[in-house]
């Protein structure tokens, strides 16, 4: 049995354990990596890379079909399902070099392609190789979560780990999970020509502004999705004509019959396996727990990304990265802050989302004010008849931004400002003063950042104190 002695220990190539290994090389230490499946993990095999090039497919289908506004004769476009998943596999070909094994060790990195466990507190062994590191980095991410439902052990599905090598047309798509993916994949299906129906046990979109939220569902509502929301006792049965998933609605027992079924009730932490008890790490179904500083019970062991949440995004994987090369390589106390963490939801229109919603704020006792600003009055989207949407911001009353929230064209791209003015502890003025170019659609931050100072600036004491100014100077 080979043994190596190393520095760091990354265990995962996926976003978070390449960007540590990554950083920690190019610093000087000395690291390796231990990836068992393909490198990049599920966000460019099997998440955000293909479901956003889906997603895109979608799109220009759809702007085919919506000529007539701006007129051009609209068309019914021609899906070739085989070559849309030619474009899904095209676009995370050409981002995988970027991830590859070869890159990794220019940089540097030993790359080992095997199963890892723990054997002690400071040993991994992955294939016929012992790794002994001063520091190890669990990045393992997450896998679908598959709910026990009756029946669905004898149908095939889809989740995100299969659905986008499927290359048929789908007929009738029936999709259990009504958060982010559940929703995005139904309309990327829906505009690609499948008739689609969305099933949650719960609220659809759930976790965002429900104001907001509901904007999103009348539009994919108007688009010929169809929603089952709060069903209840799910049964799954195969049929001859394909599946057929069975729940109750209000006492009444409801049948969608469709050709395939996609499973999205969310993710699970990849944790088995590892032997993580030989090396003192507590965890549990949900992930390895961790402190502050994502240290595990095991103070040599660190966890980031979805396999210690608790937010399971991409972004929050490579944020925790910077926070454990600081705590590793430079033995700094750094601790995650979780106070400004954006999502967005890649439908059209997109919903994105930073901070605390209205409803956050109100069961946390705070003082607020709410402004609202719509999309129909701003020009840019008036030229470009994108005029659902609205950014909602929550705000203390001496202006300290709580939390934003945007749906509409861009509003991934829209919040960025957002998000630095919570992460800067700017208040609600340096939102309003700052000079938006026109026309774009950033100009309607700006205007609902002013929106907070409209009362007092017009109000009854502003005017008399400029009718003073005006008659004595």
């Amino acid at each position: 049995m080979k043994t190596i002695q190393t520095d760091i220990c990354v265990i995962g190539g996926g976003s978070g354990g390449l960007s540590v290994a990554a950083g920690a090389s190019q610093m000087g230490a000395d690291v390796v990596l231990i990836e068992k499946s393909a490198m990049g993990g599920d966000c460019l095999n099997t998440g955000c890379v293909p479901s956003k090039a889906i997603l895109a497919a979608g799109h220009v289908a759809e702007t085919m079909r919506q000529g007539e506004a701006f007129g051009i004769k609209a068309v019914c476009p021609e899906v070739d399902w085989a070559k849309v998943n030619d474009h899904v596999q095209g676009v995370i070909a050409a981002i995988a070099p970027n991830d590859s094994v070869d890159r990794f060790e220019s940089l540097g990195v030993k790359v080992i392609q095997a199963a890892a466990r723990f054997i002690d507190e400071k040993t991994v062994q992955a294939g016929d190789v012992q790794i002994q590191a001063k520091y190890f980095v669990l990045a393992t991410g997450s896998s679908a979560f598959v709910p026990p439902i009756e029946g669905v052990d004898t149908v095939d599905y889809f989740t995100n780990e299969n659905i986008f090598n499927h290359k048929d047309a789908i007929d009738h798509l029936s999709v259990i999970g009504g958060g982010p993916i559940g929703i995005e994949m139904a309309q990327a299906h829906r505009r690609l020509g499948a008739k689609v129906t969305v099933m949650e046990v719960a609220k659809l979109l759930m976790k965002d502004d429900r104001e907001l939220a509901q904007i999103v569902i009348d539009r994919l509502s108007s688009e010929g999705m169809d929603f089952y929301e709060g069903g209840r006792n799910l049964r799954i049965e195969k049929t001859a004509q394909g599946i057929a998933v069975y729940c109750d609605m209000s006492g009444q027992q409801a049948c969608i019959e469709g050709s395939h079924v996609l499973i999205a009730t969310g993710r699970r932490a990849n944790v088995n396996g590892l032997n993580l008890e030989a090396a003192g790490i507590d965890y549990s179904p949900r992930g390895v727990a961790v402190d502050a500083r994502l240290r595990s019970s095991n103070k040599r062991v660190f966890a980031i990304g979805d396999v210690a949440g608790p937010y399971q995004f991409t972004h929050m994987a490579a944020y925790q990265a910077g926070i454990v090369i600081r705590n590793i390589l430079f033995k700094l106390p750094a601790k995650v802050d979780y106070s400004a963490v954006p999502w967005v939801t890649y439908t059209d229109p997109e919903l994105a989302h930073v901070g605390m919603t209205e409803e956050d704020a109100n069961k946390a006792g705070k003082d607020i004010r709410i402004l609202r600003w719509k999309f129909d009055e701003n020009d840019r989207a008036q030229a470009e008849h994108r005029t659902e949407g609205m950014i909602k911001i929550v705000v203390e009353k001496k202006g300290k931004i709580l939390g934003a929230t945007i749906v509409g064209l861009h509003a991934g791209e829209l919040l960025q400002p957002w998000v630095l003015a919570m992460t800067q502890n700017m208040k609600i003025a340096a939102m309003a003063s700052m000079i938006a170019p026109y026309p774009t659609l950033s100009e309607a931050n700006k205007r609902v950042a002013g929106s907070f100072y409209t009362e007092k600036l017009f109000s009854a004491g502003t005017k008399k104190l400029v009718r003073f100014l005006m008659h004595w100077f």
